[in-house]
């Protein structure tokens, strides 16, 4: 396979008056986000949108995935004024819709649920309008952890099963695929939308993409985002291959057959991308189907 990447994997550059308020407002609230810790590719397009996914928990992650750009090590922060700084930061971004998500603290007692917990409430409570959606970490697969989350209240459940069940010990070395379905399984079944994520182009078969979105489609997830995998150094996992675009079509046609809300599928999507316009399109279909 050609290292070149091909033509419809051009993103946008960072550019324009609202790309430099996102970054200064970053920077203020001392903040981390994921757009630039994961390496994000639309960064540009996002920060010129005016927003951005920001991170807690610091931006050291107790877990090795190789796939993820995100520093790997023992965290030593525990930023328990963070809450309130991101909730300023939604404010001052004007968000009618969030996304927060989180390295991994596996060393913390509870996985650092508690401070996921505070943040939706601060956000809760600074801006009563903004919809929020969590991205998080699997607990280790601690139900009592993720109630703490969702007793919380966020709008939106997401957590990312990444790839199919045969490439997870390779491509996420301390998670495990049906703690993952758990962790949405559980979420769902105390009436929250659940969304996840995949990745594509890291050695999966067109069988097995089939099964796994049957699988989390049986698991309740409602949203669902597949974009292209992309080697953040190379250290990290190779491309196995491009993935058309034509492609992307196609799994984004066979999950709405098969009973995904919405599905946001490209080579550019991750999970944060457009994720108010995913919100909104679900919410829009759930409305017609209840009036039907």
């Amino acid at each position: 396979m050609s290292n070149r990447k091909p033509a419809w994997l051009r993103a946008k550059l960072p550019a324009g008056p609202e790309h430099a308020r996102v970054r200064n407002l970053v920077d203020s609230q001392k903040l981390h986000t994921v757009c630039q810790s994961a390496q994000c590719p639309n960064l540009g397009e996002c920060w010129s949108r005016g927003t951005a996914t920001v991170m807690i928990l610091g931006n050291i992650c107790t877990r090795s995935c190789r796939f993820c750009a995100i520093e790997t090590g023992r965290p030593t922060e525990l930023d328990l004024g963070e809450p309130a700084r991101v909730a300023e930061a939604v404010a001052i971004m004007g968000l009618r819709h969030c996304v927060i998500t989180s390295v991994a603290r596996d060393e913390l007692s509870d996985g650092g649920a508690s401070v996921w917990a505070a943040t939706i409430r601060a956000i809760r409570h600074r801006t009563p309008s903004t919809a929020i959606e969590v991205l998080i970490p699997d607990f280790q697969g601690r139900l009592q952890d993720l109630d703490t989350v969702l007793d919380a209240r966020p709008d939106i459940l997401n957590h990312n099963l990444e790839t199919v069940e045969r490439l997870q010990r390779k491509v996420r070395v301390q998670a495990r695929y049906d703690r993952s379905r758990s962790i949405l399984e559980h979420a769902k079944s105390r009436g929250f939308t659940t969304k996840s994520g995949l990745m594509l182009g890291i050695g999966e078969t067109k069988p097995e993409i089939e099964q796994t979105l049957r699988d989390l489609r049986d698991s309740g997830v409602d949203i669902l985002t597949i974009g292209q995998y992309l080697q953040p150094t190379a250290r990290h996992l190779p491309v196995d291959r491009w993935v058309t675009p034509e492609e992307f079509t196609h799994w984004k046609e066979f999950g709405l057959s098969i009973g995904f809300g919405v599905i946001e599928s490209g080579p550019l999507v991750r999970s944060s991308y457009h994720a108010d316009e995913q919100s909104a399109r679900y919410a829009d279909k759930a409305a017609t189907q209840a009036s039907a």
